[in-house]
């Protein structure tokens, strides 16, 4: 096996790490939505190079989480109810549909995966407060980390590499909304005993009870996503 010459390795690693932290501070809120880019300073930000800055963000407007223009630099993309109404019907059909697939599909190794991810994700869920007290930032990071991992394992069997690329973009797109509408939520849904009855009818492999309830799951994730956005932009309209 050729080895990759060292400085291509390296430049593809910082590339990587710089598409990584982009991406969490642009799903996290902390690059605002429709703000600009700016490439110098984000070399001073990030410690990084602008080639691999620009290779990350090349990845980036791939994702749908930035937005570019010829000879006019980059934005982050902005957020709208328009936008938020698509990606949750359209991702309620995507995982549905490889949701079923996978439960028709998987084998022990599947199911073992499915029930360690279930396990890690209940093991934070158990922790979460029962009031609606403030959650530090930290346990937050690591229930999406586990949450994202929990429906990602319930598709990975449904054996159609176009489904999970479709799942994991319109993941990190209703993961941008979730995140960035939390401060304007009215109250924390508790979505532990959503995620134990999935988990429950997937390992039954009853796929018809577990399509069902993952679309219940993720409409009432919208509902509160997209209450929490309207509150969001009719206080900026106010305000301007």
């Amino acid at each position: 096996m050729t080895q990759k010459p060292p400085a291509v390795a390296s430049a593809r690693t910082l590339a990587r790490r710089a598409y990584h932290r982009l991406r969490h501070d642009i799903v996290s809120g902390h690059l605002a939505a429709g703000s600009k880019l700016k490439l110098e300073t984000l070399v001073q930000q990030y410690a990084i190079g602008m080639s691999p800055l620009r290779e990350a963000l090349a990845r980036l407007v791939g994702d749908q989480l930035v937005k570019t223009e010829d000879q006019r630099g980059f934005w982050v993309a902005p957020l709208s109810l328009e936008e938020l109404d698509d990606i949750s019907r359209v991702r309620t059909l995507v995982e549905t549909e490889a949701l079923r697939l996978s439960i028709e599909n998987g084998d022990d190794a599947w199911e073992q995966d499915v029930r360690n991810a279930f396990e890690a994700l209940s093991e934070v869920e158990r922790g979460l407060p029962l009031t609606q007290q403030p959650v530090p930032q930290e346990t937050l990071d690591v229930w999406e980390e586990r949450n994202h991992a929990f429906h990602t394992a319930l598709v990975a069997a449904c054996r159609s590499p176009w489904l999970v690329r479709l799942q994991e973009l319109l993941y990190q797109q209703a993961e941008r909304y979730r995140r960035v509408s939390l401060s304007y939520s009215q109250g924390r849904r508790f979505v532990h005993d959503e995620h134990v009855a999935i988990f429950e009818a997937a390992v039954a492999r009853n796929g018809l009870r577990a399509c069902r309830l993952t679309e219940d799951h993720l409409m009432r994730t919208y509902d509160a996503v997209r209450g929490a956005l309207a509150r969001m932009q009719a206080e900026a309209a106010d305000a301007a």
